[in-house]
Parts: structure tokens; C-alpha cells; sequence
């Protein structure tokens, strides 16, 4: 295919091309002229030997002597081209002829229109010419020539060898002669084309398309071309430099975040250390205070140490969630294909143990499967059914359903309970650590468990969102 071709080929077929075409052209046009200028100079010649051998034919139409006009049409025959010649009386009987075959019929002769002395016609068998013979303004009589085109047809046949040649010769020229000014416009393209790869191959911006001597839109193209290249190498050049300077940032930053966190994670561990020791103090003189000296202290100050106690163990609480909350974020993830189903069947028999008086239903959804870290998302499971648990308490019977839906293209798991629900108003506080909607009185804890499930989801690539209303249930949803 021609678009498939170099542009060196391009070149020099479009230089033969266009070199050929002009020669056709301009042979065909001299041939056309050729033809034309022949044609009319067979008419002349046709109908000077008309009018000639007419003119000697006008005593012997006088007369009736037809072997007079015979003769005289007779002389005709020099000329290699006659097919034949006729006199014709004005009545239009046949007077005279003369045929080179006799078996070739008598042409069918133009009308020769009214003020006219002649009239003529070409066709595909040659050229018949019919003038009237007049004499003193009077027609006596038609006289009529037929010649074949034989010398046309020689001369365009000459003329079309002469052409054939002229053109060949000059295909061949123009064949020889385009390398030299190709090389003008398809080397530097050529080069151009080269360094276009070496860029997108090797993304090397340094290189250069050489410049020519020419100011034409060629060497236009070449220095564009340069510019480009040499302002992508500057801004290639400042990107690496922008790139290695963050790399050092970020590892710099991450040495200190890594540094920091050791620094956090010793603080805390050091800190729950350091607290737990005195809330065990307190708790114990509390306890021990009730046990040994209850005969002293009255109903009121019993109760204060109760409180004290119970404080004292909700601190203990605390810090407990805190470190879990820790730990939720800086463990590592362990991908492994888990029985989620089975899971939740785990966390709901150790709800049933802790209260087995309690009268709840747990709807849980057979065969639903993830991939992630198992302790971590059983943690996850764990808190949201024990939310459930916990806020159906105020029911005498309840409902509690772990299952799966599909929602806006989505295919969520979901924790559904009919418990205490919660006031949709506030639901971008519920996965806040230590954000509580209710108090202890109505439903004690910390407010950590849903902070670590949000946490917990996020680090499996998920999110969690809720739905829900008060004293209708709440819905916790979440995808992996």
C-alpha cells in the first residue's frame, strides 16, 4: 500500500507522477490540436478537388455526357486516400462515379443546408464531402468526395509513438533526477523521525534533530522540534529534582513518624502501666474499707466507695479501650480468605453465655465469606454485635441480624437490631472515639468500640455508615 511507503518513496512516486501527468496533458493537447488542425485541412483539400472536379463536370452535365464526367472523376485516383467520388443530376440520379472497390457502397451524403455550397461529415469510416456544382449562380448538379483517414490516423499514430517515447524518457528522467531533491526533504524528516523514537524510547530529552541551511517550513519543523525537546528536558530535569527532594522528605518524614510512633507506642504502654497501679490501689483500699469497716460507716459512705470503685474500674476501662484502639491501628494485616458467617455464630454464643436469661433472636446469613486479617475483623464483628446486644437490652424480646444486601452497586454486610436506635441528627458522632449518645445510665461503655470499627474498615479498604431511628432499631453497614 502507497501509505505504507517511506517518504522518500512518496517523494520521488509523486514527483513521476505529477511529471507524467503534465506530459500526458500536455501531449494530449498537441495531439488534440494535431487532429483538429488536420481535420480541417482534409476538408480543404476534400473540397478544393470537389470544386475542382466539379467545375470540369458542368459541360458534361450540360450535355449528358457521362463518360465525359467519368473521366473526369477518374483523375481523382492519384490520391491514395479516395474511397470514391459521385456526380449526381439535380433530380438526384447517379451521372458519374468512381469507386476504388466496387464493392463498397455509395456514402449516405450530408444535407447541405439552405445558402450553403457544401457540407461534409466524419464518421468512423472517413470523411464525405457534398458540394453543389453551380453555374452563372445556378446549381446544375451535386458532386461528392469520400476519403478514408488514413493520414490522420498515421500522423496520431506517429504522434502517440513520439509522445510514448517523449514521456518514458522523461519518467526516467524525473525518476533519476527526484533523489537528488528528496534527499532535501526526507533526510532531515527522516532524522527528525529518528530522534522522535530515541525520545520515546529511551525518554532521553537531550538529543537534538540536526539544523539545515534552509529557512523553509522543513527547517522551521527542526527548530520547533528542538525548542520542544529542550523544554521538556528543563521541566524533566526540575520534576527529578522536585522528585528526589520528596523522596528524601518522605523518608526523612517516615524515619520520624516511625520514630514517633515507638516514642507513642512505649508512652502508652508506660502510662497504662503507671495508671493501673494506683487505680488497683484505690479499688482495693476501697474495697477493703467497705469489708473491714462497714461496722463504721453509714449507708452514705458506703455508697461513696462504691462509686469510688466503680470510677476507679471505668478508668480501668478506659485505658484498657485506649491500648485496643492502639493496637487496631498499628497492627499489621494478614489477608486470608475468612467464614464471616461463622464468625458472627462464634460472637453470638459467647453474648448467650454471658446472659443467658436474655430473650433475643440472631438472624445470621449462611455462607458469607471475605478476604482479610481474621483478628481484626472478628474484632470488628465483635463490637458491632455486642452494640446490638447491648442496646436491645431495654426489650424484653429483641432482634439481631447479620446478613448482606445490594445497595447503589454496592454489596454492603450489614448488623440490624430493633434495640434503642439512635437519633440520625447525630450520626457522624457515633464512630468519634469516646462520642456517646446515650449515657451510662441508660447503656454503659466507653465509646471506643465504634471508633475501632471504623478504623478497623478502613484499613480493609471499606467504609461503615449506620441508618437508623430512635426506639426503631439502628442498621450498621459495611463493605471490605
Amino acid at each position: 500500500m502507497v501509505q505504507d511507503y517511506s517518504i522518500s518513496k512518496k517523494l520521488t512516486w509523486m514527483n513521476v507522477a505529477v511529471s507524467g501527468a503534465a506530459l500526458l496533458l500536455a501531449c494530449g493537447a498537441f495531439i488534440a490540436y494535431d487532429v483538429i488542425s488536420m481535420r480541417r485541412g482534409m476538408v480543404e483539400n476534400i473540397s478544393m478537388q470537389a470544386q475542382i472536379a466539379g467545375y470540369n463536370s458542368v459541360t458534361a452535365l450540360l450535355f449528358d455526357d457521362s463518360a465525359s464526367a467519368n473521366n473526369t472523376l477518374s483523375g481523382l485516383s492519384p490520391a491514395t486516400n479516395l474511397i470514391s467520388a459521385g456526380i449526381y443530376t439535380l433530380d438526384g440520379q447517379l451521372f458519374a462515379a468512381f469507386r476504388r472497390d466496387p464493392r463498397i457502397p455509395a456514402p449516405a451524403l450530408p444535407a447541405i443546408p439552405s445558402g450553403q455550397m457544401e457540407a461534409h461529415r466524419f464518421d468512423r469510416n472517413g470523411l464525405v464531402l457534398a458540394r453543389r456544382i453551380v453555374l452563372e449562380g445556378k446549381p446544375v448538379g451535386l458532386i461528392y468526395i469520400n476519403s478514408d483517414l488514413s493520414p490522420l490516423k498515421g500522423r496520431v499514430k506517429r504522434y502517440a509513438l513520439i509522445a510514448g517515447a517523449v514521456l518514458a524518457v522523461s519518467l526516467l528522467a524525473a525518476f533519476l533526477i527526484s533523489p537528488v531533491f528528496r534527499r532535501s526533504i526526507s533526510h532531515p524528516i527522516g532524522e527528525l523521525a529518528q530522534v522522535a523514537r530515541v525520545v520515546s524510547r529511551d525518554k532521553n530529552y537531550s538529543v537534538r534533530a540536526a539544523p539545515i541551511r534552509n529557512r523553509d517550513e522543513l527547517a522551521q519543523l527542526i527548530d520547533t522540534f528542538n525548542g520542544m525537546l529542550s523544554q521538556i528536558q528543563e521541566r524533566d530535569t526540575a520534576l527529578r529534582q522536585a522528585h528526589d527532594q520528596l523522596e528524601a522528605r518522605v523518608t526523612e518524614r517516615t524515619r520520624e513518624l516511625a520514630a514517633t510512633n515507638k516514642e507513642l507506642e512505649t508512652f502508652a504502654y508506660s502510662v497504662s502501666h503507671d495508671l493501673r497501679a494506683p487505680l488497683r490501689a484505690i479499688d482495693g483500699f476501697s474495697l477493703a474499707l467497705i469489708e473491714d469497716f462497714s461496722d463504721r460507716l453509714d449507708a452514705a459512705g458506703r455508697e461513696n466507695l462504691e462509686r469510688v470503685r466503680r470510677a476507679a474500674q471505668r478508668m480501668s476501662g478506659l485505658i484498657d479501650d485506649m491500648l485496643n484502639l492502639s493496637r487496631v491501628t498499628r497492627s499489621p494485616i494478614h489477608h486470608e480468605p475468612l467464614d464471616l458467617s461463622r464468625m458472627a455464630r462464634s460472637v453470638v454464643e459467647e453474648l448467650r453465655q454471658a446472659e443467658p436469661a436474655r430473650s433475643v433472636e440472631f438472624v445470621i446469613e449462611d455462607g458469607l465469606t471475605a478476604t482479610g486479617d481474621s483478628p481484626l475483623l472478628r474484632a470488628a464483628l465483635e463490637n458491632l454485635l455486642r452494640n446490638s446486644w447491648k442496646y436491645t437490652s431495654g426489650h424484653t424480646s429483641a432482634k439481631i441480624e447479620f446478613g448482606r444486601i445490594q445497595s447503589n452497586g454496592k454489596s454492603p454486610f450489614f448488623v440490624r437490631d430493633d434495640g434503642a436506635g439512635f437519633d440520625p441528627r447525630y450520626a457522624g458522632r457515633l464512630f468519634g472515639a469516646f462520642q456517646r449518645l446515650h449515657t451510662d445510665a441508660e447503656f454503659p461503655g466507653t465509646g471506643v468500640g465504634l471508633a475501632t470499627v471504623q478504623r478497623i474498615i478502613h484499613r480493609h479498604g471499606g467504609e461503615v455508615w449506620a441508618e437508623g431511628a430512635v426506639e426503631k432499631g439502628a442498621t450498621f453497614y459495611f463493605t471490605l
